[in-house]
């Protein structure tokens, strides 16, 4: 029977370091609660909140190492450590929110899924008021959860064997080069070019006067496409306070947000002086035409229904460059914060700003995300792509001889007919997924059925924004709660490594 079960062993004793190693993490907040000791809640309970949950992740972890035998997972022993991982990793990160705040576990549990799977959905208010420690532990959330949460434990710890497995379970499942050989040293590049950049992007806000707090919270927020900021009323508080560089800021937010919507491998081309990987490739390239058309489609669609298109045309001196500015800012602002499944807003998307047109694109740039190998969520542009050349593919053979050759071709390189098979399951599933979980909130709230399709959307989507307001996210039904828990996983992993967590033969070998 032990035997039986040598799978199962691997996979506790591998969460047993992870958990470990999330211990340590749950110390780093600790020093915004030294730090502001008496001042913005901090004091004895937010240390609680944090050193509780840092000795009982370590303890768990050191028992599950010490009970059950380590070893190399194979490919279905590493999805299952990864399935279990993200949900471990949320079981003990939702501890400082019900011990601080006096959350219900399972608030704190959407809150933590929330924010390791990047998603950006929140189900709190208040947060400006909140102690320092917990929009903190917030933001560094989505950052650990940016790249990985197992890529960050293989980066920092990790000497076993069986990494390529693992990384493997966590990635995106479409293939790509590597950068330099080994999984290892992959890991810590993409870790150190992340890190690189987050350190950047917080310099930058900071320069701009942007309190170093904030900055700090709002790089981990950007690179990682979370989403989670420090106040309620997200991007849009600069603006709101009139700070001197509100639009400075979103422009840098934008950009920091882009960096992150990218695949990784770009930027690491690009870091070697090879700056034609910026648009060398079909993916980048259909990436580039979203953004661009998604803003130009939008910025037109606003003007027209605002009359500002006609007063062009008719009084060009009425409409200054700063009113076409504001609308190019808070368009290209939201279309990179959708595209790239990023949290942020600088308005409600439901907002009057946005015509009826624009709310339907949102939806489609829902579906899209951001690019294989980025920090995004969402289907990946990738996929699109390997969608749309099926349809031609299938059109192409209709009129074509029959002998003639119908491989499909991508940057010069045939597409593994499994892979093409992968994108189409898992566009069904994800159709499918929407169904289910825009039909379970529209019975268990009082939500519309746009409404209810924007929230599954955005939780399997990884993308935060919807339309259901933050008001009625906080009061949702359990159950529906429980069904954006399991829809965000499930986006964040691909849904198949959640699956295997359900098969009882999956866990043994």
């Amino acid at each position: 029977m032990r035997h039986r079960y040598r799978r199962t062993q691997r996979i506790l004793h591998f969460n047993g370091l992870l958990l470990q190693t999330l211990g340590v993490v749950f110390l780093l907040p600790l020093v915004l609660v030294a730090g502001y000791w008496g001042r913005f809640g901090e004091g004895p309970v937010t240390a609680y909140a944090f050193a509780v949950p840092a000795a009982a992740a370590f303890l768990v972890g050191w028992m599950f190492r010490r009970v059950f035998t380590g070893g190399t997972p194979g490919t279905a022993g590493s999805m299952i450590i990864c399935g279990l991982g993200w949900v471990f990793a949320s079981a003990f990160g939702a501890l400082p929110f019900v011990i601080a705040l006096k959350a219900s576990y399972l608030s704190g549990y959407f809150e933590a899924m929330s924010g390791f799977t990047t998603t950006g959905i929140t189900v709190f208010s208040g947060l400006d008021e909140m102690p320092r420690s917990i929009l903190f532990w917030r933001a560094l959330t989505q950052w650990v959860g940016g790249i990985g949460i197992l890529s960050f434990f293989l980066a920092i710890t990790f000497k076993g064997g069986g990494a390529h497995h693992i990384y493997g379970a966590e990635s995106h499942k479409i293939a790509s080069t590597r950068p330099v050989p080994g999984i290892l040293h992959t890991v810590k590049i993409l870790w150190a070019i992340y890190g690189g950049f987050t350190l950047a992007g917080a310099v930058a806000l900071a320069l701009m006067k942007m309190h170093p707090f904030d900055a700090i919270c709002h790089a981990l927020a950007s690179l990682s496409t979370g989403g989670f900021s420090p106040h309620d009323a997200s991007m849009a508080y600069y603006a709101q306070t009139g700070h001197p560089h509100f639009r400075l800021i979103e422009y840098t937010i934008t950009l920091l947000m882009m960096l992150g919507g990218i695949n990784f491998l770009i930027h690491y081309r690009v870091l070697t002086r090879d700056v034609k990987a910026l648009w060398d490739n079909v993916e980048i390239r259909t990436w580039w035409r979203f953004v661009a058309g998604f803003v130009i489609v939008i910025m037109f669609d606003h003007m027209m229904k605002t009359g500002m298109l006609a007063t062009v045309f008719t009084h060009p001196g009425v409409i200054s460059l700063s009113d076409v500015e504001t609308v190019f800012r808070r368009t290209s602002f939201q279309v990179t914060a959708i595209l790239t499944t990023t949290g942020f807003s600088t308005q409600d998307i439901g907002s009057a700003f946005f015509p009826a047109l624009s709310r339907q694109l949102f939806l489609a740039m829902m579906v899209i995300g951001g690019c294989v190998g980025s920090t995004s969520g969402g289907f990946k542009v990738m996929r699109i792509v390997i969608l749309e050349r099926l349809m031609l593919r299938e059109l192409f053979k209709l009129r074509a001889p029959a002998k003639a050759s119908d491989a499909l071709i991508i940057d010069k390189r045939p597409v593994p007919d499994d892979e093409a098979h992968r994108t189409a399951a898992l566009f069904f599933t994800w159709l499918l997924l929407i169904l289910v979980g825009g039909g379970i909130t529209a019975l268990f709230s009082n939500q519309g059925a746009l409404e209810s399709l924007s929230g599954m959307f955005s939780a399997l989507g990884n993308i935060g924004p919807c339309y259901i307001s933050n008001a009625d996210l906080i009061t949702l039904n359990p159950v529906v709660k429980i069904t954006y828990i399991f829809g965000m996983l499930a986006g964040r992993l691909e849904i198949l490594p959640v699956l295997l967590i359900f098969s009882r033969k999956a866990w043994r070998g």
